[in-house]
């Protein structure tokens, strides 16, 4: 599971914060790193120029997964690691439900065998 992260001119990113959002995403995701073959990670400080208090860090977590089509959310917060961590719960839930609807309905593909079992031949002696 590869994981790029990006962020624009009014984040801070450096290698702390970096090891951060990487250690996150590994323990809120690892279940999920057979399906998962990239993250994007996108931060962001969306009225740096006003410069309000409020939840204007904004974290955008696009994954990237085999076979599929990539799917995102975003978490805004006060500070980015909570952003980082809220929008790694969300991916989780959505992880969750579509690998779980995927392993549903490859599960349900499988026809069951009701067939009647050969009967075994008598033994003759």
């Amino acid at each position: 599971m590869q994981i790029q992260i990006n962020s624009d001119r009014n984040i801070q990113a450096d290698e702390r914060l970096a090891e951060f959002v990487r250690d996150t995403l590994k323990n809120k995701l690892e279940r999920f790193s057979d399906h998962i073959t990239r993250i994007e990670v996108h931060l962001s400080d969306e009225n740096s120029h006003i410069k309000q208090d409020g939840n204007d860090k904004r974290c955008l977590l696009e994954a990237r997964l085999q076979g599929m089509e990539p799917m995102a959310v975003t978490e805004h917060a006060a500070v980015v690691g909570q952003a980082v961590t809220g929008a790694a719960d969300k991916l989780q839930r959505k992880l969750s439900s579509v690998i779980g609807k995927l392993r549903d309905k490859q599960s349900r593909s499988v026809s069951p065998d009701f067939s009647e079992p050969e009967a075994a031949e008598p033994e003759q002696g």
